[in-house]
């Protein structure tokens, strides 16, 4: 058990990731006075410009998207009660096949030991007791998001720190519920582009499979603001467009594949400082 405060670590590609994957259990967890620091790793200059110009079109200025997307990060953070943000500031790779992934500066790009040993760095100024990144597949195939996966894992095995570790993931029966409201909405559930994106029968895991399950139901409304938040992205953010009662209906619970662990709590777990308070 541990006496002293507790530190929450989430490693995430681009601006917006944090609310995502995590937004629910980084206001869950600073409302329980838990230290949370959100790592981002790009610039997110691969996003959208205003009016939604996309990335090589005429009118897309990447360093402006990127000072664009930093201010509705800060926002974001404001939102989730982030107490720490760092930026690693590498370029957004864009999706898997995108010219930028071979781009000067780019962080699929950049070597793993590099992008490792900056993260080390933080890992032993902050000392987390929960670190939380995406799974070797960046969750969908995504470069960056993979990357992350493997700075994270590596920094981890450059310090002598040993928090518990956990994925990002959702359940298969979510993905299903989630198809069903797209349709509700009269979206279709997008046909992924093979080079770009893994395929929905390979995203997330069978529900037997995921240790870690955190309501986060309480906090759907500074999640679903903290999403908001990144208004430049809101052509490509569905779950804005469903209200706020529906985004937590259907986001409520954050689910997570425990991968490190030295408290022997038992799995499945509720809670991502089980065994550690």
């Amino acid at each position: 058990m541990n006496d002293g405060p507790l530190t929450l670590m989430a490693v995430h590609a681009h601006p917006d990731d944090e609310a995502t994957g995590t937004g629910g259990i980084l206001a869950r967890y600073a409302a329980e006075g838990v230290r949370t620091v959100l790592v981002t790793c790009t610039d997110g200059s691969c996003g959208d410009g205003p009016g939604g110009v996309k990335p090589g079109d005429p009118g897309h200025d990447p360093a402006a998207v990127a000072r664009m997307r930093r201010q509705e990060l800060e926002s974001s953070c404001e939102i989730l009660k982030i107490s720490d943000l760092e930026m690693l500031d590498y370029g957004d790779s864009g999706m898997m096949g995108w010219p930028g992934n071979d781009a000067p500066g780019a962080f699929w790009q950049t070597p793993v030991e590099e992008g490792a040993a900056r993260l080390a760095e933080l890992l032993r100024h902050y000392r987390p007791d929960v670190l939380v990144t995406y799974d070797e597949n960046g969750f969908y195939g995504h470069p960056d998001h993979i990357q992350a996966n493997r700075i994270t894992m590596a920094a981890l095995a450059m310090t002598e720190l040993t928090p518990k570790v956990y994925w990002t993931t959702m359940p298969r029966s979510a993905m299903q519920r989630f198809g069903e409201v797209l349709r509700e909405f009269g979206e279709d559930m997008p046909e992924p582009d093979p080079a770009e994106t893994a395929a929905p029968a390979e995203i997330g895991l069978p529900d037997e499979e995921i240790t870690t399950w955190v309501d986060t139901a309480a906090y759907g409304g500074q999640k679903f603001d903290a999403l908001a938040a990144h208004a430049s992205q809101g052509e490509n953010i569905f779950f804005l467009k469903m209200g706020q009662e529906r985004f937590t209906e259907l986001m409520g619970v954050e689910t997570f594949v425990r991968v490190r662990d030295t408290t022997d709590a038992p799995v499945p777990e509720n809670d991502l400082f089980a065994g550690l308070r």
